[in-house]
């Protein structure tokens, strides 16, 4: 199982239209989720600069970033992208991190 870490921005204000959002996390992008090997899915949002640390548990290869051209993955994208940066496809600003500490 490998371990990924990502980070967003989130607009200003957006944090409880966000939160209600994945609070209602639509079952058929679970699904894609956990069917693509997706285990386990966090994010923590810093409030003072409105940065989103996204980490994922997950078997195989692939990621939540590997889905791009999944329709299910890009309706969400549009749903999503009144709140947070995005780019021009509408897919969120996300940059990758890597992992410089692990204690098991």
């Amino acid at each position: 199982m490998k371990r990924l870490a990502f980070k967003m921005k989130l607009h200003e204000g957006q944090m409880n239209a966000y939160k209600s959002r994945h609070d209602q996390l639509w079952p058929e992008l679970k699904k894609l989720l956990k069917d693509s090997g997706v285990s386990e899915y966090s994010i923590f949002l810093d409030e003072e600069t409105n940065t989103l640390f996204a980490f994922q548990k997950v078997v195989g290869d692939g990621g939540s970033q590997d889905l791009a051209d999944n329709p299910i993955v890009k309706k969400w994208w549009d749903f999503m992208a009144d709140i947070m940066e995005v780019n021009p496809d509408n897919s969120p600003v996300s940059i990758p991190l890597e992992e410089v500490f692990y204690m098991e």
